[in-house]
């Protein structure tokens, strides 16, 4: 049998669709018309000393003496780490070989961009032991972005090594393959980049924000309580019953939702409207009232969006967490809270009315879009949904940050400084535009980039469309002429039809005989609960602290301060809320940063990280404790929205 033969019969018994795929390579590459080898023929394979030497268009891609031991040493130069590591560009396999073999037990992603380079691989190595590897990913073709599922999808998988898959991947990139096809490797590394950076990014906007929205909710817990959620709208853009689906407009604010104002009017009669909150106001000036509008930001000025932007006949979704004038008097239709994205509101939520969960990618526009996908929606378009700065563009032109800046520029701080601190503040950097060339976004739109694109494909059913090809180009979201959508045919009347009958269905459900009682007797059990759990914890982690530091000041005893503190650990692992407690926690490699006692002495140390653990989870649990009893007795205030400072005249 063949080298591919034997390695086909591996892959179909452990990568049944990569064995397809490379099966149909050839017809594919040709189909595809790639930059490169568009003809499989220009892939040439040499001998290398005992080994191989794969050549394309006069460039070696290997060592040409040593493939094998210039593979070992590029392997063992990557810095120690415990994340999975990604080889960019198979060649004939020697990296992917080198990393598996210094490596064991490593989750492996390989991401090649041309099929045929690995099939070529196949037919010229016996690559069976490598290929029996349980913890490999094989991401073949398309743009890179799916390096980001994979990475996804071994942080979710067991780790039985000791490995950390949620940690920063390692890369090994196959420098002659990334010269060949540098844009599609740069793109890649920007997919890993933003993989690895995203817990930076979390931590640090919660570190920042953590306490604020521990403050909102304990505002708005009562929301929770009499407010209905959207599970009750799911399906509601669904076909059925002779109808087709509905499609949904989603106005997101980026500078491209500028071009879509004059057509606004007309898609409204086609497709259900679906803003974020910070475009509302501009549908609002094009006469146009959105069907749904979403807020799910806890901060202050996002709840600005909504400032003076009266819409009667536009339904609000809102997370828990939202700052608090946004549920006690905003002048909406009705109101909708979707599932919290915090562990305190969950609490609440799961014992006395689930409300429904949406996806957060750290936008609002992503969970308007998870929205619309949850009404059921075949067909989603978009505006505004540049995730990027085109012309140098943050917003649309009348975004409340843009008129902030207005009335409050001077001369020594004109409204161009704001701006430029926009553009400059999130590490920005050229990535594809979806018009082709380049376009200018940051680490912070990067992230919800990716998102989209993980979204698109964990959900394939769904069409997505962008109106304007004028920000970063986007995996799964596909340009289309404005005509397109102007194509369709007018359904207002049987949207309207539909929304009234969801409302009307949702009002009874939440509002049936002996519901309400039963949900606000469910709701003070709950909060009973949440309070008394969160003092125990309080107490326990205070009882922890003490015992170790009592142990690290006198060193007697070791085996009795390990018991009582097991017992301890215990006791907390066990309560129902520690993740609510655990929210606000410092991470761990803050704590291990401020520890004093040397690394040598390893009991000392651990009584010292066990006493810096404790103390934290008490004061997390008691600012929660205080937060709710400040927030019981605020909740249900009226509203006030401070005056926007008037425009100054130039």
């Amino acid at each position: 049998m063949t080298f591919w033969e034997l390695n086909r019969d591996c892959l179909h018994k452990n990568y049944p669709g990569l064995a397809g795929e490379l099966e149909k390579t050839f017809r594919t590459e040709k189909e595809e018309n790639a930059e490169w080898p568009g003809d499989p023929g220009s892939i040439t394979v040499k001998e290398a000393g005992e080994n191989r030497d794969m050549i394309i268009l006069g460039r070696h891609v290997h060592s040409p003496r040593d493939p094998v031991r210039e593979a070992e040493r590029l392997a063992a130069s990557l810095s120690p780490g415990t994340g999975p590591a990604v080889v960019l560009g198979f060649g004939l396999g020697y990296g992917a070989e080198a990393v598996s073999r210094l490596m064991p037990g490593r989750p492996l992603v390989i991401a090649e961009r041309h099929p045929s380079v690995l099939k070529r691989a196949l037919e010229e190595r016996d690559l069976r032991e490598f290929l029996s590897e349980r913890k490999i990913i094989f991401v073949i073709g398309g743009n890179g972005g799916g390096i980001a599922s994979a990475l996804a999808l071994l942080e979710k998988g067991a780790d039985e090594t000791g490995e950390n898959p949620s940690a920063a991947p390692l890369v090994l990139k196959n420098r002659t393959l990334a010269d060949l096809n540098p844009l599609w490797y740069e793109h890649a590394e920007g997919v890993i980049r933003t993989w690895a950076s995203r817990d930076d990014v979390n931590l640090a906007t919660q570190r920042r924000f953590g306490r604020r929205w521990v403050r909102n909710l304990s505002r708005n817990m009562t929301a929770i309580r009499d407010l209905p959620g959207i599970s009750g709208l799911a399906g509601l853009a669904r076909a059925g019953a002779g109808r087709g689906a509905l499609p949904v407009f989603l106005a997101a604010a980026g500078p491209s939702l500028d071009r879509a104002g004059p057509l606004l009017p007309e898609i409204a009669k086609r497709c259900i409207v679906t803003a974020a909150d910070t475009s509302l106001r501009f549908l609002l000036k094009q006469g146009v009232a959105a069907d749904f509008v979403l807020v799910v930001d806890p901060q202050f000025w996002n709840c600005r969006h909504l400032d003076r932007c009266p819409s009667p006949r536009t339904r609000l979704v809102a997370e828990s967490a939202v700052y608090p004038p946004v549920l006690e008097g905003t002048p909406f239709r009705e109101t909708y809270l979707c599932g919290s994205l915090f562990p305190l509101g969950r609490f609440i939520e799961n014992r006395v009315d689930p409300k429904g969960a949406l996806g957060a990618g750290g936008s609002v526009a992503t969970t308007a879009w998870d929205f619309a996908r949850a009404l059921g929606a075949e067909e989603i378009w978009t505006a505004g949904l540049d995730l990027s700065f085109p012309g140098l563009k943050t917003h649309y032109r009348g975004a409340v940050f843009e008129e902030k800046n207005l009335a409050e520029s001077t001369r020594l701080n004109p409204a161009e400084t704001g701006a430029a601190r926009a553009l400059r503040g999130g590490a920005p950097f050229k990535t594809r535009s979806a018009g082709g060339g380049e376009v200018l976004t940051d680490r912070r739109l990067s992230l919800y980039a990716a998102w989209f694109e993980n979204r698109f494909r964990e959900y394939p059913g769904v069409r997505n469309y962008r109106l304007f090809p004028d920000g970063a180009a986007i995996d799964g979201l596909v340009n289309a002429e404005p005509e397109a959508l102007l194509a369709l045919p007018e359904r207002r009347g049987e949207i309207e039809e539909r929304l009234e009958a969801a409302s009307l269905a949702v009002g009874e459900a939440f509002s049936a005989p002996g519901e309400s009682r039963e949900r606000a007797e469910r709701y003070e059990k709950a909060r009973a609960s949440l309070l008394e759990g969160l003092r125990r914890i309080r107490d326990d982690a205070r009882e922890g602290a003490k015992t170790a530091e009592d142990a690290l000041e006198r060193r007697g005893n070791r085996e009795g301060t390990l018991e009582a503190l097991d017992r301890v650990n215990r006791r907390i692992a066990e309560s129902g809320v520690k993740d609510v407690a655990g929210f606000l926690f410092p991470p761990e490699r803050e704590l291990e940063a401020a520890l004093e006692t040397a690394k040598e002495d390893r009991y000392g140390r651990h009584l010292e990280y066990s006493s810096a653990l404790y103390r934290a989870l008490a004061e997390a649990a008691d600012y929660n404790v205080r937060v709710l009893a400040e927030g019981e007795k605020t909740a249900g205030g009226k509203a006030f929205f401070p005056q926007v400072p008037q425009k100054r005249s130039r």
